[in-house]
């Protein structure tokens, strides 16, 4: 298995990943997503996961942050997103994302990393917990359009 940066002609694979992982999320939104994550290269990455033969089966969003909650050292290194075909799980896939996410941070002066789930997604918070991640709290978030 090889864990490396996503190619620019594997975005549609990276997309499909994308609306698997948020089904609930429209497409044109996921779409302004990666255009936002590859205009900031140098606070952003894609990470792909390379099976023998090169079928992509998974990835992994790893961003520098200004902060996190729970953190206090700055800037923090963030597992925004991390995802591995249904076929593919439970092969330590989704560790080797996460560890070269963690790489790819500290090798920007991370000391720290922050990642979220939502809190219905029992088996995320369990794959965190697996990796090291601490629970620091859960939270309900709210947002208003102001005219």
């Amino acid at each position: 298995m090889e864990i490396r940066e996503v190619r620019a002609y594997e975005r549609d694979k990276w997309l499909g990943f994308r609306e698997r992982l948020w089904p609930d999320c429209p497409r044109e939104q996921l779409e302004r997503e990666q255009d936002a994550i590859l205009a900031d290269a140098p606070r952003n990455a894609v990470l792909m996961a390379v099976a023998p033969g090169g079928e992509l089966v998974g990835f992994a969003e790893v961003a520098l942050r200004d902060w996190a909650e729970g953190c206090s050292t700055r800037p923090v290194g963030y597992l925004e997103a991390w995802y591995v075909d249904q076929a593919h799980r439970k092969q330590g896939i989704g560790r080797m994302l996460v560890q070269a996410a963690e790489s790819w941070a500290r090798a920007r002066g991370c000391t720290e990393m922050g990642s979220d789930a939502d809190p219905a997604n029992e088996v995320s918070q369990r794959a965190h917990r697996a990796l090291g991640y601490a629970v620091i709290g859960h939270q309900v978030l709210f947002t208003k359009k102001l005219a």
